[in-house]
């Protein structure tokens, strides 16, 4: 089968490739891919700026869905056939503080599948049965392959933010992060402010489709006026910065009130230059969110089980597997929203 190979580190070092399918270890299972999406991070891995530790070769992909068609030793033959997704923390240490605590997003020895371990770019993946999730009925495999972004946005909104109802929220940057946040944010009953660029122009508009109260074209309008008007003078009282682009945390900077809080979702994959000063005089709440956990995963799923958030309105593409650089360009290039690559047709070539 065909898989897109990371296959050396530096710029680039990419392409499709045959790959194998390794035997089952114990506890694990075999599970067709039948979506998968192209996050952030694999244009990170790409470019080679990538703070998670990763191994080469190694097959990406970490967002998915699909179906298990082979159980190893110790995983119920009950397993077969069943519609799932994953969660890609496929190894971690379960004894250190972080796994002690359920927080294996932040497992000292973590290694994760599309980086460390070959993820889902490829017909077929093998996931331990620990990570398994079932999809809820109604839940259909291109929905489902949005749940690991969708139990990201919701670590980071209600586990590291905690948005309370009434809370004005500002979310920078309206790509699928953001507008899951959005989503999320609106089941919490926060009032949310989506803030994006001129080009940013048809994701604002599904952004009011998704229920923002309140849109902000950056490089039109005075954002930061907006917000405080909005917000009894004082700005905003969370940010949500999920565009990962300098210019967006400054901005983030600017939105959030005293006192308020900002949470770092987006990632940058290089060191950016920001004022730490203002979040010490302002005495602003400041917290990164990485990943998911467990307890992320479960309310992710009962979220779209129940249609509180919608991950398919997302979706603007896909693309074979042997045309992923045309994805990724379109990526990079911010044109759609989310990206899927179809790896089904690679099998057996």
């Amino acid at each position: 089968m065909k898989g897109l190979v990371k296959y050396a580190r530096g710029q680039g070092h990419m392409e499709v490739r045959e790959v194998g399918e390794c035997p089952l270890e114990p506890g694990e299972l075999r599970i067709r891919v039948e979506a998968a999406g192209i996050c952030g991070s694999d244009l990170h891995i790409y470019h080679d700026q990538i703070a998670v530790p990763i191994r080469v070769p190694v097959v990406l992909g970490h967002e998915f869905s699909g179906r298990v068609v082979e159980v190893g030793e110790g995983v119920s033959p009950s397993r077969l056939g069943q519609r799932v997704t994953a969660m890609p923390s496929v190894r971690i240490c379960g004894v250190c503080r972080y796994c002690r605590q359920g927080s294996i997003n932040l497992c000292i020895r973590r290694q994760s599948m599309g980086y460390w371990h070959d993820g889902a770019f490829a017909p077929t993946c093998a996931v331990p049965e620990r990570c398994v999730m079932e999809l809820p009925e109604g839940v259909d495999f291109r929905a489902g392959a949005l749940a690991e972004p969708l139990a990201c946005a919701v670590h980071a909104v209600c586990e590291q933010t905690r948005i309370s109802a009434g809370d004005l929220v500002a979310i920078v940057g309206p790509g699928t992060i953001g507008l899951l946040c959005l989503q999320v944010v609106k089941a919490e009953g926060g009032i949310a402010l989506v803030c994006g660029l001129e080009q940013d122009r048809a994701r604002l508009e599904l952004a009011r489709q998704l229920g923002a109260d309140h849109l902000a074209v950056v490089d039109r309008e005075d954002a930061v006026a907006k917000a405080r008007a909005l917000g009894e003078g004082y700005g905003a009282d969370v940010v949500l910065e999920c565009s990962g682009h300098p210019a967006g945390a400054r901005l983030a900077l600017e939105l959030v009130a005293k006192g308020g809080r900002y949470t770092q979702v987006g990632l940058f994959g290089e060191p950016i230059e920001i004022d730490l000063e203002q979040i010490a005089v302002r005495e602003i709440r400041f917290s990164g969110s990485f990943g998911q956990k467990p307890t992320a995963w479960k309310c992710a799923l009962k979220l779209l089980e129940t249609g509180r958030v919608d991950t398919r309105r997302l979706i603007t593409h896909e693309v074979p597997l042997e045309h992923w650089r045309e994805a990724f360009d379109l990526f990079e290039r911010q044109e759609g929203v989310k990206l899927l690559l179809d790896v089904k047709g690679s099998e057996g070539r």
